[in-house]
């Protein structure tokens, strides 16, 4: 079962997107108590240019396994790509951040029934606040804290780029 997901499925408008149970990615805060939410550092992955999208900054993430929930896949896939001790992080929310979308002829299949594909984002903080040490794998050009003011100055991968509002109103409620 273990890497069961790896596969390409139907996303918007036929496009293909990674996943063949949908995906999830980390949005790994470093956030001290009562910090002003404009200063909270996210860890940002500069994706390889032979991954889909490349060359953009998004989330460490990937695809999910069938038998995994979006913040165990995300967490794994964090570990993967960017080498985090999952020890040290806090999930507080799962946000559907792409999707669900009603799969075509060419989707991914299970048990011979099409799956609809999604994105969820998984919110997390380190557990003691500060940024951890990471270290990035083939998938990476690099690995970076930024803080929230300063995303707008990186060629952010766009389906984040998008979902970032949402996000920032559901980090304010664990601030």
């Amino acid at each position: 079962m273990r890497g069961d997901g790896d596969g390409w499925a139907q996303g918007p408008q036929g496009t293909k997107v990674w996943g063949r149970y949908g995906a999830a990615g980390l949005m790994l805060l470093a956030a001290a108590p009562d910090q002003d939410l404009e200063e909270i550092k996210v860890l940002l992955q500069h994706r390889a240019p032979w991954t889909n999208q490349g060359n953009t900054w998004g989330l460490p993430g990937g695809a999910r396994d069938s038998h995994e929930s979006a913040a165990e896949a995300a967490v794994r896939e964090s570990v993967e790509e960017a080498g985090i001790d999952p020890t040290a992080v806090e999930v507080l929310e799962e946000i559907l951040t792409c999707g669900p979308f009603t799969p075509g002829e060419d989707a991914a299949m299970a048990d011979g029934e099409p799956v609809g594909w999604s994105y969820t984002t998984v919110l997390a903080r380190t557990s003691s606040g500060e940024e951890i040490d990471t270290t990035a794998n083939e998938e990476s050009l690099e690995l970076r804290w930024v803080a929230f003011k300063d995303l707008k100055n990186l060629p952010l991968l766009p389906a984040f780029e998008a979902s970032l509002a949402t996000l920032k109103e559901h980090l304010a409620k664990h601030l």
